[in-house]
This record gives structure tokens, sequence and C-alpha cells, in this order.
């Protein structure tokens, strides 16, 4: 056998062909279908997985504002962000982030379970939320995913 064989092929950013899925969140659970949507984004799903390069897939997310938490977590969970400047704390209660915007939640949720690198910011560009069933990439053709738990 010769040596060239054995080795690991590493897949290029340029040789990858990312698919698009849409992703109906109505009646889901949040943290299920984040960790499901971070598996995709990254492309853990494919054989051609390389940890170092960008080789997963676009996902579009709909009626985010649909989306189920468990009740007394849902009274309990807060999202804190500080400004860096004295005074500059705000904290929003899960229960108002999801009347006023869903898609921040989901974007939050995601965005923790990638790398937290350049390539995790590349790779969250990739997640398309939206609060209704409409959304502008009806060009793409997206795949409907079907998650189940």
């Amino acid at each position: 056998m010769a040596l060239a064989q054995r080795l690991t092929y590493h897949y290029k950013h340029e040789e990858v062909n990312p698919k698009w899925f849409l992703v109906d969140a109505s009646g889901q659970t949040l943290g299920r279908v984040a960790s499901r949507i971070a598996h995709i984004l990254r492309g853990k799903h494919k054989p051609i997985f390389t940890p170092n390069t960008d080789c997963g897939d676009f996902v579009v997310v709909v009626n985010a504002e649909k989306v189920k938490i468990a009740s007394k977590r849902a009274e309990l969970k807060t999202y804190f962000h500080h400004t860096l400047y004295p005074g500059g704390a705000t904290v929003e209660s899960y229960k108002e982030l999801i009347k006023t915007n869903p898609e921040k939640i989901f974007m939050h949720a995601v965005k923790g379970m990638v790398p937290h690198t350049r390539l995790g910011a590349q790779i969250i560009k990739k997640l398309k939320v939206y609060r209704g069933t409409e959304h502008p990439h009806k060009a793409q053709k997206p795949e409907l995913l079907k998650i189940k738990y």
C-alpha cells in the first residue's frame, strides 16, 4: 500500500457545494432544534467534514416565535448584554424577547453551539431566522428538514 493512499484528504472551502435547508420551528423545543441546526451549519452531517473548513450548509428557520421551552424556564430565563461602558448593562427576559425579537433567541442559542472563533463567525452567517412563514430565500429552493426528538 502506497503512503499516499493512507493520508486523509482535507476538503477546501471551494470544493464544498452547500445546500439549503428549511426548518419549521413551530412546536419544537428550542435547545433540541438549535443543536441540530448547529450540526448542519458546521457540516458534521457530511462525510467530507473537515474541522478547519466551513463545509456546512445554509439553514432557513421559519416560525421562530412558535418555539417552545419549559414553562418554568420561560419565566426564569434572561439574556444579559453589557456595552462595556459604565451603566451599560441590559437584561431582557425570555418572555419579552419572544414577543419583540424571536430571531435573536434563535441566533443566541445556535451561536453558543458553534466554535467561538473566526470560523464560527463565518458559519453563523449561514443561519437565516424569520418570525413568520415567509422568507426571501425561495429562489435557493431549500429542502424541508424534519427534526424529530
